[in-house]
């Protein structure tokens, strides 16, 4: 137990549709502050979601560097990159502040589709007489391509790439397990430094669902489509939900043991107390994770961080705003929380693949330094088959001891961390 507590978070950094940086997503979060709207690429075409939450006035350039190192990124590359940026600043750590080999980085990412719009070159060198000749991919289509192409869209290349900008030496790994992942790179994360190998590393997670290829990939199965109205379309737990809304962005949090974040001096802003990771084998691609293995992972967290249910604070939950899935949640954390407060911030931000987790992490981090517990937008009419206590309206004001940040993954995977106060 004691050493679990030894790990705790020294900086955090964010890149989402509701603020670039640790202030401003935090005013947002607790003002309630939608960053969802129209999707203008989508604008009068005849797909029926034309609703998304994107990341405003984004520029890679402010955040990466050397600047050549943009034409191997993605959108998802740059996200995460400036967020680890930003937390390694947060938490006080300049460059070569850290011993090389003692720094790791452990990030989560989605599978990275290419954007269609580098693909339609190559496309049209293998259509001959109005049918595409996939034979010909090699000869014509494949010197139409950028020939550092595929380092743009490796999962791996956002821990790369941040681990090559810190001199990070230490483990350098990615979780790739869908809507879980972010979570799951965390507990990673601190438990490389329980095992003493890294004094400090770098974890989050970075993804963007609004990538032409994958939204065709996926489709619009359990998208809300309220087109009209986009920022009350993401509404966890409300009865009157009709689905997810896609989004984009990063988070990045600075784990240190510590030993050494009081050796330096560093502001101490949490600690992990424990986790609970779980899997329901019954789980298929349009199906969310059954109840019970949600219960598991929030009764597995507790009882390594030693919490009874009533010291937990609030609940930062996974908040889809599917139907089927909310009910599963809502079920679970009742069963083993009771009426503890919940916030669900996809309200606010849509469900932000692999990096949603890092970013809900870091509104719980900043939730428990300012004492209150940030609303969750368009919960107007609760639905009896979720009996959660939602905080809504305005932010609940108590202090905050404890909180359990929770995601799944429509495979199957389930994870919840427990903080603490440091």
């Amino acid at each position: 137990m004691a050493e679990l507590f030894d790990v705790v978070i020294t900086g955090v950094g964010v890149v989402s549709p509701i603020g670039i940086g640790r202030q401003a997503f935090w005013s947002a979060l607790r003002e309630a502050r939608s960053g969802v709207g129209t999707f203008e690429r989508l604008r009068g075409s005849s797909w029926p979601v034309q609703i998304a939450a994107e990341v405003r006035d984004f520029d890679g350039k402010a955040f990466v560097s050397p600047r050549k190192a943009l034409k191997v990124m993605s959108r998802e590359l740059q996200l995460g990159y400036a967020a680890g940026k930003m937390a390694m600043e947060d938490a006080g750590l300049p460059p070569g502040s850290v011993a090389p080999e003692r720094l790791g980085v452990v990030f989560a990412s989605d599978m990275l589709f290419c954007d269609i719009d580098e693909l339609v070159e190559p496309f049209r060198q293998c259509v001959d007489g109005g049918e595409f000749h996939f034979e010909q991919w090699g000869p014509r289509a494949i010197g139409q391509l950028f020939p550092l192409w595929m380092l743009k869209y490796l999962p791996n290349m956002t821990a790369c790439h941040i681990g090559i900008a810190e001199d990070a030496r230490g483990p350098n790994n990615t979780i790739v397990q869908g809507d879980a992942s972010s979570l799951l790179a965390l507990i990673e994360a601190a438990n490389l430094i329980r095992r003493g190998h890294a004094d400090v590393v770098l974890t989050g997670g970075a993804s963007s669902r609004l990538s032409m290829t994958p939204m065709m990939f996926r489709g619009p199965l359990n998208m809300s489509r309220r087109n009209d109205d986009p920022a009350a379309a993401c509404r966890p737990f409300d009865a009157d939900r009709d689905g997810q809304v896609g989004g984009e962005g990063a988070g990045c949090l600075v784990l240190e043991h510590r030993r050494h974040a009081e050796a330096r001096g560093a502001t101490l802003l949490a600690a992990i107390g424990g986790y609970g990771c779980t899997f329901d084998p019954r789980c298929h691609h349009a199906q969310a994770s059954a109840g019970d293995a949600i219960a598991r992972s929030l009764e597995l967290a507790l009882h390594m961080a030693d919490l009874a249910p009533d010291d937990v604070d609030h609940v930062n939950a996974h908040g889809l705003s599917t139907i089927e899935h909310d009910r599963r949640e809502a079920q679970a954390i009742q069963r083993v929380l009771g009426d503890v407060p919940v916030t669900a911030p996809k309200s606010l931000f849509g469900n932000l693949g692999a990096g949603g987790g890092s970013v809900e992490a870091v509104a719980s981090v900043l939730a428990m330094q300012a004492g209150e517990v940030p609303p969750t937008l368009n919960y107007d009419r609760p639905d009896p088959e979720c009996p959660v206590r939602v905080v809504t309206g305005q932010p609940l004001a108590a202090p905050q001891e404890a909180a359990v940040v929770m995601s799944q993954s429509t495979t199957g995977q389930v994870a919840s961390v427990a903080l603490v106060a440091p």
